[in-house]
């Protein structure tokens, strides 16, 4: 079955509300004005029940198919929250929130899901129970793992989840996925590392934290090439330096660093963990500094349940008429992986066409994606529940 007509009918309908929401974007947890908007819709369309405040301020709507002899539960996920980001699309429909911006699609997200939650209310082709899931807080703040946290599988009796997101320079509408790990772990550190301070002239007197910083991020590059198998994936990035001065002619006494650590593997991120908290400190240590290392895991990786990968690309193959099933791993991060740490389930990802790449002041999610989403959606309940 290709992308569904009902669809095609409320293209329209359902692009206003993503430009809706792309003109008023909201970061993290405080996407109050996002729920309640979503909520709004959601009581229009008729659905089971709806209920508000999970993980916060998480939205989670049940629709009832027209019989339930399968008990079977699926849970579809959307994130709702935004970046801050300056846009700069220039669009009629840009955000009206300084410093803030949908720079990542989350805005198509939430449409499309609703799109799917209008159709899947009004048709109810399905035996068992379809679970929208509203989610917030995905771009760092961790929305997912507190939606399961207030007990979102459990309360809601979910036995498979699934999430897309959007994929800019893929076409648009066609679908890419792969069994395994999708998306990376990402963890973050902070390091200080601390010499004497002294006269720029008169270096032999202090103790140069600024050597021993230079050397700590030559060092951590060797985690990739030389301690990682070249087949383990993993990026090591230092993405600020700074010391305690800015004079011209000071010695600082006191150096800080901060970056980020992306693996695939959760075997290969523990170990990268131990290695890079070892280098850092013998490194400073052989420059007769001190260093102090604060290492933070944050998403685990997204990794796709076999089976629940094949039920994800049966649905798009259905829908786009074909599907990439191996796409390479993105070294990005997501926090679905919690509900998939819960749950089996899988992530897919949909073509948003040219132009810029998600995060960037110019990218702008294509409303052409809307009708294959929607129709993706809506297909893994009728499939996995079908009447």
């Amino acid at each position: 079955m290709p992308i569904k007509n009902r669809f095609a009918e409320t293209h329209a309908e359902i692009t206003g509300w993503r430009r809706h929401l792309h003109m008023h974007p909201e970061l993290g947890f405080d996407v109050h004005n996002t729920a309640k908007f979503v909520e709004e819709r959601l009581h229009e369309f008729g659905v089971t029940d709806i209920t508000t405040g999970i993980g916060r301020t998480g939205v989670v709507a049940v629709i009832k198919g027209r019989t339930d002899t399968s008990g079977r539960v699926i849970g579809l996920r959307a994130d709702m929250d935004a970046l801050p980001i300056h846009e700069a699309t220039g669009l009629e429909y840009a955000s009206t929130v300084a410093g803030k911006m949908h720079a990542c699609g989350h805005d198509g997200h939430t449409a499309m899901l609703l799109g799917a939650a209008q159709y899947l209310a009004e048709t109810r082709n399905f035996d068992g129970t379809a679970v929208m899931i509203f989610q917030p807080a995905e771009e760092g703040g961790g929305g997912g793992l507190e939606m399961c946290k207030d007990g979102l599988m459990e309360r809601w009796g979910i036995q498979e989840v699934y999430g897309m997101h959007n994929m800019p320079n893929f076409p648009v509408g066609e679908f890419a996925i792969r069994s395994g790990a999708l998306l990376a772990a990402a963890d973050e550190f902070s390091l200080t590392i601390t010499g004497r301070g002294g006269h720029a002239a008169a270096p032999h007197e202090a103790i140069d934290p600024n050597v021993a910083a230079a050397h700590v991020i030559l060092a951590l590059q060797s985690v990739a090439s030389r301690v990682v198998d070249p087949l383990g994936q993993v990026v090591v990035s230092v993405c600020g330096l700074h010391s305690d001065t800015e004079a011209h002619n000071v010695i600082p006494q006191v150096v800080r660093m901060r970056g980020t650590v992306r693996t695939l593997d959760p075997v290969v991120r523990d170990m990268v963990e131990v290695k890079v908290k070892q280098l850092v400190s013998m490194t400073a240590q052989a420059h007769d500094c001190i260093a102090e290392v604060n290492y933070e895991r944050g998403y685990p990786v997204t990794i796709n349940t076999k089976e629940n990968t094949d039920y994800a690309a049966d649905a798009a193959l259905a829908v786009a008429g074909s599907v990439d099933t191996n796409t390479p791993p993105i070294m990005a991060a997501e926090d679905f992986s919690y509900m998939l740490e819960e749950r089996p389930g899988a992530y897919i990802m949909v073509g948003n066409g040219g132009g810029a790449t998600v995060h960037h002041p110019e990218y702008n999610f294509d409303d052409n994606a809307i009708p294959a989403g929607c129709s993706w959606y809506a297909e893994m309940v009728e499939r996995r529940m079908p009447l």
